[in-house]
């Protein structure tokens, strides 16, 4: 019988969670010496007030917890909101079957022209898998010239982890890539077993050590809004607020523009790559005779 991903997610996601707590942390004591990192199944099961029996049936995919469980163990587990709302869409999924996502390599025509008609302002579309499906002159000149990627390789974790130069352009490389593999579990959570995402997973985790284990820890993190201190080639250091907006027509996409506030070195720094890539994009004329 095929086992259901998502009681494999549901699982790993309460181990890697009760992993990371401490008995002195939630008021507990801590005892002889302990086999595993973090809390026991049995001390989880004592702080949500439920039996050690059907904690463990339900870490094992057994059985589907009720919402007033679910919030016992959010609470014992100190989820935050964005955990708190990935434990319940994991454990919702299990009543539905998945809708299969088709992988996109471009966006809607008004899309396109939407993003054409931001010279200024950097800004790329991306898919629940990091999918890069359409972007701007601006978005190409901050980040890399999407256009040159073949689309099954256009994935914006992926240029993260084999692109050296984008290890070069974000100052906190680290920060950034965690924490978009966060949001790759947290958007990717009503979509159980997508074989397009499992492969993406699987290439990336052959190839770097890093991506592996950040991806085995099981954080979660809605891809919503920040800042970034960026090193560009062309402009110099920036520094960026960025935002991610719903494309109403397919609420899979998500809209990144990056902006500067007015007056600071950074909006200057945006408005002289502009200058850079239009300039870039003209076309170059035959000299006369």
């Amino acid at each position: 019988m095929t086992r259901d991903p998502h009681h494999d997610d549901l699982g790993d996601f309460l181990r890697a969670r009760r992993s990371e707590l401490s008995p002195d942390a939630v008021g507990l004591p801590a005892g002889g010496a302990r086999r595993v990192a973090g809390l026991r199944r049995e001390e989880v099961a004592a702080l949500a007030a439920i039996s050690t029996d059907y904690y463990t049936r339900l870490e094992q995919g057994r059985i589907q917890a009720s919402r007033s469980v679910l919030d016992s163990l959010a609470r014992a587990l100190r989820l935050d909101d964005d955990q708190r709302a990935y434990l319940y869409e994991l454990a919702a999924r299990g009543d539905r079957r998945p809708t299969p996502r088709l992988p996109r390599s471009t966006a809607q025509p008004q899309l396109q022209r939407m993003l054409d008609d931001m010279p200024h302002t950097p800004a790329f579309v991306i898919g629940p898998r990091t999918e890069i499906v359409a972007w701007n002159a601006m978005g190409a000149a901050l980040i890399t010239d999407f256009g040159e990627i073949p689309a099954e390789q256009r994935y914006f974790i992926r240029l993260l982890f084999t692109n050296p130069a984008m290890r070069d352009l974000y100052a906190d490389w680290e920060g950034v890539s965690r924490l978009a593999i966060a949001q790759v579990r947290m958007h990717n959570a009503n979509n159980p077993g997508d074989e397009r995402l499992a492969a993406l997973v699987r290439e990336l985790s052959g190839l770097d050590g890093q991506f592996r284990r950040w991806w085995a820890a099981h954080d979660v993190a809605t891809r919503d809004t920040g800042t970034k201190h960026l090193h560009h080639p062309v402009v110099g250091d920036l520094r960026l607020d960025w935002n991610a907006v719903t494309w109403a027509a397919e609420p899979d996409l998500q809209i990144i523009a990056w902006t500067a506030e007015p007056g600071t070195p950074s909006h200057d720094s945006l408005r002289l790559l502009a200058l850079w890539a239009a300039e870039r994009s003209r076309p170059t004329r035959s000299p006369t005779r």
